[in-house]
């Protein structure tokens, strides 16, 4: 996968689906999604690679959702509930935590709605700056093993991609 074929095939679809709900697109959503994806999987694996080199890991898609984290905070969440639920009715999917971390593996649109949603639960604004996105992501995702290393890369990917979509 390629950032800027996610942001076709997966961000702008979903986020797209989410504007019909109330949430705005805007480049700062698609360039933190674009980022995230990136750190999290490195658009490589859509299933988290364990310490035996196999993709066998709990997290799930480019995104890397958890069934007790991730999926369960989407699905339970006050706010963003009635939407992921939406979301999940839309594309036949089951809206339990196995049955949303089962279609998020190979769901990106589905995927990516629920990064957003994520993110939405979160205070601050979107990100401008690659500081202000690395902190979002490290609130909202609480990374195992972050590594800020690769953020800035990754962020002015994002943001080549989002100016030229």
């Amino acid at each position: 996968m390629t950032p800027k074929r996610l942001l076709q095939t997966a961000v702008l679809p979903a986020l797209a689906e989410l504007g019909l709900q109330g949430i705005k697109d805007s480049p700062e959503a698609r360039r933190l999604l674009v980022a995230i994806a990136m750190q999290e999987s490195g658009l490589r694996h859509r299933r988290q690679v364990s310490a035996d080199g196999q993709e066998s890991g709990p997290a799930v898609s480019w995104w890397q959702f958890e069934r007790a984290g991730g999926c369960r905070g989407v699905l339970t969440h006050r706010v963003i509930s009635p939407l992921m639920l939406r979301i999940c009715d839309l594309y036949d999917i089951d809206a339990s935590e196995l049955g949303l971390w089962e279609a998020m593996r190979y769901q990106d649109v589905v995927a990516a709605a629920a990064a957003r949603l994520l993110i939405y639960t979160l205070p601050s604004p979107l990100p401008a700056s690659p500081e202000d996105g690395w902190n979002q992501y490290i609130q909202a995702w609480r990374p195992g093993k972050p590594r800020p290393e690769t953020w800035g890369a990754n962020w002015a990917i994002a943001e080549s991609v989002v100016q030229g979509a």
